[in-house]
């Protein structure tokens, strides 16, 4: 007799952050194609984990495009891959602006280091100040600035503020049992969250 599961089994994680996307505007899909697209039509498809760094996890990835969408403004959501280039050095500054506003939205949560993001330009971010928007004079921190104004506005609140807060949830619960993998000699990226 065939078996027909009456649900499936979904990582807390990613149902957490597929929902935030999804509340947002953007169907996420996944694809060895791609590291991460938007279609400019509401698709965003994020590289299947395959192709991805042992480091990155779904989470961080929806995370780290809307934060693009945040720094680019809601113009930018129907462009795609928010009007960007990362083919080129054209939008090195975007990038930037974008990391700033990812370790703002993620600090207060503890999340800064746990939902890192792995490109090339992680030594940037690692090196950002306590405060990543404190420098008013880079023209950078004023663009991620205008993201976190717009963090607080409609279609990324509330979603994209439950989503960090659901997913500190997760991970401390993690943290506090010690979970990681026996196999691995190496520990899960979120062992110590943010005090």
């Amino acid at each position: 007799m065939e078996r027909n599961p009456p649900s499936i089994y979904l990582d807390p994680l990613d149902a957490i952050w597929l929902t935030v996307a999804d509340r947002i505007g953007f169907r996420v899909e996944r694809s060895a194609q791609v590291y991460a697209s938007t279609d400019g039509k509401g698709v965003m498809t994020i590289g299947d984990p395959g192709t991805l760094d042992a480091d990155d996890c779904l989470a961080q990835m929806i995370l780290h495009e809307l934060c693009h969408s945040l720094i680019e403004g809601e113009d930018s959501l129907g462009v795609p891959d928010f009007g960007l280039d990362n083919e080129s050095e054209r939008d090195v500054s975007q990038e930037h602006a974008c990391l700033r506003l990812q370790a703002w939205l993620t600090d207060p949560h503890g999340l800064r280091q746990a939902l890192a993001p792995t490109t090339d330009f992680r030594s940037y971010y690692d090196q950002l100040p306590e405060d990543p928007l404190a420098d008013g004079a880079d023209p950078v921190t004023a663009r991620a600035k205008q993201g976190a104004a717009r963090s607080a506005k409609p279609p990324w609140a509330p979603h994209l503020q439950k989503g960090l807060a659901a997913t500190a949830k997760v991970l401390s619960a993690a943290r506090d049992l010690g979970a990681q993998d026996p196999a691995s000699t190496k520990p899960p990226i979120w062992w110590k969250l943010d005090e």
